[in-house]
């Protein structure tokens, strides 16, 4: 690891970004360069669990009997005119979350700190969803996890000395300090400000609508941001 100092915070909270750092990034063109900037997104992306609330998500709202007679058997009683859709797909998403970490445990023998956090949050906001009956908690949850990422990089920077974006990329790419120190902040404003749409779109949109941007629209954001820093940063990669 490249983290020297126990007390700093360690790019293996980025379990994504630290694995795909750890090999060599492919030589094929310009790929190349797109390939080794899309890396540090991969963490933020957990498809599995993601892809499966929208597709439980979309079964709940075209089959309500069904998805309410599902919540039943785990003890799930909704109060009568609930949309069990978004209650039952926090359900899997819970579930898909501990079956990730039950694979990433039998396939490395180690679970990285920030899946073991990406859990707690998804239980915490997930089960209150649930136990509550009330959907608004859920919706809360990434722009928690993003937030999240926002301090890790901003509080590892400004306290610790500590450039997590160099730290993962560094064997990759070759730039001047002033220019990490411009990808970290801008990572960590990007994760904030992603915070902030997800509220507004949330809140003030319908739950399908939120459900959609979840998937798509929070995707399609991050392309656009990575694909502008792999313009950005394609004249310190050098193809080899």
């Amino acid at each position: 690891m490249l983290n020297d100092n126990k007390n700093h915070p360690s790019p293996a909270m980025f379990p994504a970004m630290e694995r795909n750092y750890s090999t060599h990034c492919p030589t094929n063109g310009q790929f190349h360069h797109l390939t080794c900037i899309m890396a540090p997104m991969k963490f933020l992306f957990d498809l599995f669990p993601i892809i499966l609330f929208f597709a439980t998500f979309k079964y709940g709202d075209a089959h309500p009997e069904t998805a309410t007679a599902w919540l039943g058997a785990i003890g799930i009683v909704l109060d009568n005119g609930a949309k069990p859709g978004v209650f039952l797909a926090t359900a899997v998403a819970i579930i898909a979350t501990f079956c990730q970490i039950g694979w990433v445990k039998f396939r490395h023998g180690k679970v990285d700190t920030m899946l073991w956090v990406s859990l707690g949050i998804i239980v915490v906001f997930g089960g209150a969803t649930l136990l509550l009956h009330d959907e608004n908690f859920i919706k809360w949850k990434p722009t928690v996890l993003y937030w999240l990422f926002t301090t890790v990089l901003t509080v590892s920077a400004v306290l610790f000395k500590k450039n997590l974006i160099k730290a993962m990329m560094q064997k990759q790419i070759t730039v001047p300090e002033a220019v990490w120190g411009k990808l970290n902040a801008s990572w960590a404003g990007f994760f904030a400000i992603m915070g902030v749409i997800n509220l507004y779109v949330a809140f003030n949109f319908s739950t399908d609508t939120w459900v959609n941007f979840k998937l798509f629209g929070s995707m399609g954001l991050m392309l656009i941001f990575v694909l502008g820093q792999s313009m950005l940063l394609s004249k310190y990669m050098d193809d080899k």
